[in-house]
């Protein structure tokens, strides 16, 4: 069994999942929380899970970073739209030499981090349907792998560490699925090509995935934006072919019926991550003289719906 401590920073539909997952199986983990804080405290977290439910009537609840120990692990699972937290967040609670795995979606976002931190980031990209029910209640309804891969400078590869290692180790004694990838960015951008048209579709359309992928227009429409991905990774030397788009298709096909992450921020009046998921891969490929009509398009009207509900 490993002895690595683990830091979660952001109980919610992901990092409450994982960390739970990751403290049945034995590990030491510390949760920080914000409005859950006294329920999680007096109650622990529940699992709901197509896997199997469990409780943990017992966590090691925070609701201040300063009160956590210092973590061989921390895993970032905060919304982007909080990232301007992490300058004061991180220092404390990561040990000297210690990893921090940041699994949220969009693009760029190690590079931020390591402004912090310096080096020993490794990013991660879950493919995971859960939503958080109730305060401290998760629901994974389907999927749940990882891909990891570490962030260098300028997203250069730097192949198969043996950080990844370690970490895989322990997510897969926690029964969590884990890839590893040489490249981060490629990663990063395969992500995208689901992130891009189901998120930005889902909140635009008021539509849940299953609605969006069974009428004809709207599946087009998300193909063409996942075809805008695959056009704007290649600008950055990063290929991704038709059987990966297709592939991503039929995973939505078969997958429940899934309210989006963005949809559900979007119905709870919560700021959107809009820059993350949409904006800097925008300026990523305009960097490189690329244009993404269709994307920018729904960048705009994204930006229109938030300012509106802010």
């Amino acid at each position: 069994m490993s002895n690595r401590t683990y830091a979660i920073l952001g109980t919610g539909a992901l990092g409450g999942f994982y960390g739970a997952k990751l403290q049945k199986a034995g590990m030491n983990v510390h949760f920080l929380l914000h409005r859950d804080y006294q329920q999680v405290c007096s109650h622990g977290l529940i699992i709901e899970s197509k896997d199997g439910d469990f409780n943990l009537p017992q966590v090691n609840a925070y609701d201040d970073v300063k009160n956590m120990p210092k973590c061989d692990v921390v895993v970032v699972a905060l919304k982007t739209t909080q990232n301007h937290l992490l300058s004061k967040m991180l220092p404390s609670v990561v040990k000297e030499n210690g990893v921090v795995l940041v699994l949220q979606n969009g693009f760029g976002i190690e590079a931020e981090i390591a402004e912090i931190v310096g080096s020993n980031i490794i990013g991660g990209l879950c493919f995971l349907c859960s939503n958080k029910i109730a305060p401290g209640h998760i629901h994974h309804l389907d999927y749940g792998q990882i891909k990891l891969g570490e962030y260098a400078v300028n997203y250069n590869s730097v192949g198969i560490t043996d950080k990844m290692q370690l970490l895989k180790e322990d997510f897969e004694n926690a029964g969590i699925s884990i890839e590893l990838t040489e490249d981060l960015n490629q990663a990063r951008w395969q992500k995208l090509v689901w992130n891009i048209p189901y998120n930005g579709l889902s909140v635009v359309l008021d539509a849940t995935t299953n609605e969006l992928m069974a009428d004809i227009h709207t599946r087009k429409l998300v193909e063409q934006l996942m075809q805008e991905v695959a056009v704007a990774a290649k600008s950055t030397g990063r290929i991704i072919d038709q059987s990966f788009i297709q592939m991503m298709l039929d995973y939505t096909v078969n997958m429940k019926p899934y309210r989006t992450s963005m949809k559900i921020d979007y119905d709870e009046n919560r700021p959107l991550e809009i820059e993350a998921i949409f904006g800097n891969p925008l300026r990523k490929a305009q960097e490189k003289g690329v244009s993404l009509p269709q994307i920018e398009c729904l960048y705009t009207l994204l930006k229109f719906l938030d300012a509106r509900k802010r």
